[in-house]
């Protein structure tokens, strides 16, 4: 009975409907929910934290960072295109590791999810709030309701949710290529000087606090089992991601740098001030809109691949059996949808009354996605076929760099571990259970 709750195959709960098929995601929304995983809210607030950390040299680290997130995002890729299912890295895990490993990355990631979407969300009615000149409670109102449309946005299903994601990323693209473009011409090497004002160890500290930037990749590999060919369009829905992630970033950062001097490193809304100087007076609005784009596109990818890892962890039992439904692909997992929005709205209610900030939910997010993304590219060391020694050297690769990220998480890795602890019981009372 053991082997039966490894999110290694793709079972069907008894008496499941045969899989709706007539939808099925393609490279160009598969590109669109994957850069709505990576590309986050985080922008928003990141360049003025990584300049405040390193200065103008905190490019050094964003560039780092995007060469360095590259084997993570291709060992991936490589493991949703041969095992694709809604378990993503837990299925990756079961199969490498076996099954209590398996229900504990599901676990951490399903988990977690209600926690940065909050904070995901959060962002966004900062932002918003910022802009219309309104106090602190309506920034959770913002919130609220961009949580509440993502979730609303799945229960439709990924037809709807690709569409709806095709177009804001689109949409994402032209309003950052735009402050881009037109505060370029105003930009000044001069700001970029001095260039290290704290030295190494600056640049060191800003590669930490751009982490949050980079973490989406295990989100993305739960709609693996989503794409129609995923041998074909998972890597290049990830080549296209990593391309346009990577120019939005630099091209932004340069320009905020570039552009905005040391204010970059003293204001915490880096990015109206660029567009301000870019388009004046419509910059308060622009940003407004930047703002509830970013975070809905990051929540709403979030919460389409955690609904379908509750469905699949409840498949094989690792969450109540009742879950399973919509754990085939093509179908809607709305009970697993339910679930996390009731999660989701349990910690708002105990973040928002106490006060815990978005220093606190990044950082606690952040700890379980690093371990998350430790345990999937170890496995693709197990995976990935002897032959293959390039997957397999850009696995390991990854595995030491999410290693060195996940120790510098402190003592926020005492979530990750109550959730281990968690998992375990829950597999031990299912292999428990006589098999009648």
């Amino acid at each position: 009975m053991g082997e039966d709750v490894a999110l290694s195959t793709r079972q069907e709960p008894a008496g499941a409907v045969a899989p709706a098929r007539e939808h099925r995601l393609g490279t160009a929304q598969g590109t669109a929910l994957f850069v709505g995983a990576v590309l986050g809210p985080g922008v928003l607030a990141l360049p003025h934290l990584a300049a405040a950390a390193a200065g103008p040299a905190s490019i050094l680290a964003w560039a780092a960072l995007l060469v360095l997130s590259a084997p993570v995002a291709l060992t991936f890729a490589a493991l949703g295109s041969r095992y694709p299912d809604g378990g993503g890295v837990a299925t990756f895990a079961g199969r490498a590791f076996g099954p209590r490993i398996a229900a504990i990355v599901g676990w951490w990631f399903y988990g977690i999810v209600p926690v940065g979407t909050l904070a995901g969300a959060l962002i966004g009615g900062d932002y918003v709030t910022s802009a219309v000149g309104v106090g602190r409670p309506w920034a959770v109102v913002v919130a609220v309701v961009l949580l509440a449309a993502a979730f609303a946005t799945n229960h439709g299903g990924l037809r709807m949710s690709g569409r709806v994601q095709v177009v804001l990323v689109s949409g994402l693209a032209a309003l950052l290529t735009t402050a881009i473009v037109t505060a370029g011409p105003r930009l000044s090497w001069g700001n970029l000087a001095p260039f290290a004002p704290h030295g190494a160890l600056g640049v060191v500290h800003a590669a930490g606090v751009l982490f949050f930037a980079f973490a989406g990749w295990e989100a993305a590999s739960h709609l693996s089992g989503e794409f129609a060919d995923p041998r074909r369009s998972m890597l290049r829905a990830t080549t296209l991601t990593l391309l346009i992630v990577g120019v939005l970033y630099l091209g932004l950062v340069v320009t905020v740098l570039g552009v905005l001097g040391g204010r970059a490193a003293t204001s915490p809304v880096p990015l109206a001030l660029l567009l301000q100087e870019g388009i004046g007076a419509g910059a308060r609005t622009a940003t407004g809109v930047v703002a509830v784009i970013l975070s809905f596109i990051a929540v709403n990818t979030y919460i389409a691949g955690g609904a379908r890892l509750g469905a699949a962890l409840a498949r094989d039992g690792a969450l109540p059996a009742p879950l399973a439904k919509g754990a085939v692909a093509g179908q809607v997992p709305h009970r697993s949808l339910v679930l996390l929005a009731a999660l989701t709205a349990l910690v708002t209610a105990v973040a928002v009354p106490y006060g815990l900030g978005l220093d606190t939910l990044m950082r606690a997010t952040a700890a379980c996605l690093a371990a998350v993304t430790v345990v999937g590219t170890a496995s693709a060391v197990r995976l990935l076929p002897r032959g293959d020694r390039r997957g397999r050297t850009l696995a390991a690769a990854a595995t030491v760099f999410t290693g060195l990220v996940l120790l510098s998480c402190g003592a926020y890795l005492l979530l990750p571990v109550a959730l281990a602890a968690g998992a375990v019981l829950a597999v031990r009372r299912r292999i428990a259970k006589p098999s009648g």
